[in-house]
């Protein structure tokens, strides 16, 4: 039995899960067995559940970032007013967005926090939102957020999460379809078909024009 394998199994990792690691990061299986040893007593120390992927998960990023570029991250995080225990929180929630470029946290906080007007506490509430892409998910819903706040279909302030996470099939009915008949910009603006810019004036168009 490879050993790295055989800790996992004695802390109650389910077999569905170390299938799971075996298939998709089998270099962690393998790996040297002191450093994965310390890993994974990181990851328990952390507060992690064993028996949710979540854990193996989190295992994977730890072995993959090496401590310099952990403090690196911790530190852009910071300079967004996260504190180093609001950081580990938001690791919890999403161990994956230590794996992201600190370009890409760097361009998803600008755009969200200064162009969108999100909290910063909103972003920690839901970090998956870091890990979306900024072009082709993030700013095409925001767009079309825009244009529903500006109609006044929409409350000004909104989670994230309720038209983040959603699959494009669910947030197309919900944000999309429902108001073609009062909004036609929307499915222009969500095919990118229209600048940002562009949604920027014609939403203070649509909210002079409500006065």
């Amino acid at each position: 039995m490879v050993p790295n394998i055989e800790l996992l199994r004695e802390i109650g990792v389910a077999q569905s899960t170390i299938s799971l690691l075996v298939s998709d990061y089998p270099d962690m299986a393998f790996m040297k067995h002191s450093r994965y040893d310390v890993a994974l007593q990181e990851v328990k120390e952390m507060g992690f559940d064993p028996s949710k992927s979540a854990f193996v998960i989190a295992l994977q990023v730890l072995l993959k970032v090496k401590k310099p570029k952990w403090e690196s991250k911790l530190e852009v995080y910071k300079r967004w007013d996260w504190s180093t225990n609001v950081a580990f929180l938001v690791f919890k929630r999403a161990p994956q967005c230590m794996l992201v470029s600190e370009e890409k946290i760097c361009k998803a906080m600008d755009f969200l926090v200064n162009q969108m007007g999100f909290s910063f506490e909103d972003i920690a509430r839901n970090p998956t939102v870091i890990l979306l892409s900024l072009k082709k998910r993030i700013i095409p819903r925001c767009s079309v957020v825009k244009i529903l706040q500006a109609y006044g279909f929409l409350k000004t302030h909104i989670s994230s999460s309720t038209f983040f996470l959603p699959t494009e099939k669910r947030f197309l009915d919900k944000f999309v379809i429902k108001f073609l008949d009062h909004a036609s910009l929307l499915m222009n603006v969500y095919r990118a078909q229209i600048e940002l810019l562009d949604v920027e004036i014609q939403s203070t168009k649509v909210r002079t024009e409500r006065l």
